[in-house]
């Protein structure tokens, strides 16, 4: 930040009676569940722009590919923006941004402004927030307990989510669409000052050890060349075979769930006569129980092969894809809630099992890799959240894209089978 940093902490100093790491943990916490809010309004907007504007599905659908591609892609590259400028000027920037390509949306007329505020400015922010943002926070703040607050963290996505659909669905259906993106914007610029006053990039700004750590840690000056090894490793990695089938299978992941069940489901719903709040709601329920499935996941990663729990997820997830056109219908039921539950457990399942692999392939690299995975899982959502409206536009309805996700969640498991087990004793598949 350029200030000269708080000198370490004294035997006569009185230590805080709470660390101040479990400050900036609950303000990204909260910075997370504000940026929430504009995960969860595409799929709310499908209908009301088609509507309003006469867009084609297939042109909103490429609106919400865009914003899905660009948080995939700029995320790798998120870390680096952090090391080189701080996470508070990162994280203000890009709530900024967020809030900017929402409230501009209000004032458009044309679907090429669609493209540019949503697609690109919303996407940017996003992804300049994303999964680095926890990581980067926990890394610096906390030496023990670091498992606890990144499952903490990455459950403040879910949660976000569960406040902000039925409450954008609401005003949706109440006010229509426009305040419902002027509600995205003000959630990202309301989070700003907190981000700003609260949040410090290293515990050395303030003159504190981390959180568990035996002695002082001096904060590391910026580091310009990290955007480059992001690259350098990308391309050690695609020289591997296990490479291309996490990234694979990864973006059948994104593809299954991103880009079809969060951007999809509510129209598709709604196609069968089922109310907006009541299917966002049902969409809601699935962020409540994938924060169930993620912490069960992580407990079986440990216990057994990575390889052949991915494989058990994708399959059970193509299976339940594949029945759910017969579930879908005006009121809600047991058998919808039942495929709700599933989904939601198996939501972000495949996470824990394939960063293992990532990490048993590829040792020191393993965090970049999985950057890159977790950029082809969006990539994957982004030509699904496309096709999707493609599809309904065409046939008139989302069977198709139902079924053809169930067989790639098949193929996904294959590939999850396939890939070869490392010798703990030999190298990495790939060192920087």
């Amino acid at each position: 930040m350029g200030a000269t940093a708080a000198p370490p902490e004294t035997p006569g100093r009185r230590p805080p009676r709470i660390h101040r790491a479990w400050f900036v943990a609950a303000v990204t916490f909260v910075t997370i569940i504000g940026a929430a809010a504009f995960r969860s309004l595409p799929s709310l907007l499908i209908d009301p722009l088609h509507d309003d504007f006469g867009w084609s599905r297939g042109t909103i659908g490429l609106a919400v590919s865009i914003n899905l591609a660009l948080y995939g892609l700029t995320a790798p590259f998120a870390a680096a923006l952090m090391d080189r400028f701080g996470i508070r000027r990162v994280v203000a920037a890009a709530l900024t941004v967020i809030a900017l390509g929402s409230g501009l949306t209000v004032w458009m007329n044309h679907a090429w402004q669609l493209l540019l505020y949503w697609g690109l400015l919303v996407g940017l922010g996003s992804g300049s927030m994303a999964l680095a943002f926890a990581a980067t926070v926990t890394n610096r703040w906390f030496t023990e307990r670091r498992g606890l607050v990144t499952g903490i963290l990455t459950a403040a996505s879910a949660s976000g989510q569960l406040i902000f659909l039925p409450l954008l669905a609401w005003i949706v259906e109440t006010y229509r669409w426009r305040p419902a993106a002027v509600t995205v914007a003000l959630a990202a610029l309301v989070v700003v000052p907190f981000v700003w006053l609260l949040l410090r990039d290293h515990p050395a700004d303030v003159g504190l050890k981390p959180y568990g750590a035996k002695e002082f840690v001096a904060k590391p000056p910026p580091v310009p060349g990290a955007a480059r090894r992001t690259m350098a490793v990308l391309f050690k990695a695609a020289r591997t075979g296990p490479f291309w089938l996490l990234a694979g299978s990864f973006a059948i992941c994104g593809a299954s769930t991103n880009g079809l069940i969060q951007t999809h489901f509510v129209p598709a719903a709604h196609d069968h006569g089922m109310p907006v709040r009541a299917a966002a709601a049902l969409l809601a329920v699935i962020g409540v129980f994938d924060i169930v499935g993620t912490v069960a996941s992580g407990w079986l990663t440990d216990r057994f092969d990575a390889r052949r729990l991915l494989a058990v997820y994708y399959a059970l997830r193509g299976v339940s894809l594949l029945f759910l056109p017969i579930l879908l219908a005006p009121n809600v039921h047991p058998p919808m809630i039942f495929f709700i539950v599933f989904y939601g457990l198996d939501w972000v399942a495949t996470v824990p099992p394939t960063l293992a692999l990532c990490r048993e392939q590829y040792g020191d690299d393993s965090a970049i890799v999985f950057g890159w995975v977790l950029a082809s899982h969006q990539v994957g959502a982004a030509v699904v959240a496309f096709l999707g409206g493609v599809v309904r536009d065409t046939f008139g309805s989302y069977d198709v894209i139902w079924y053809a996700s169930g067989a790639l969640c098949a193929a996904a498991a294959l590939m999850a089978l396939v890939i070869r087990r490392r010798d703990p004793a030999g190298p990495p598949a790939v060192t920087a």
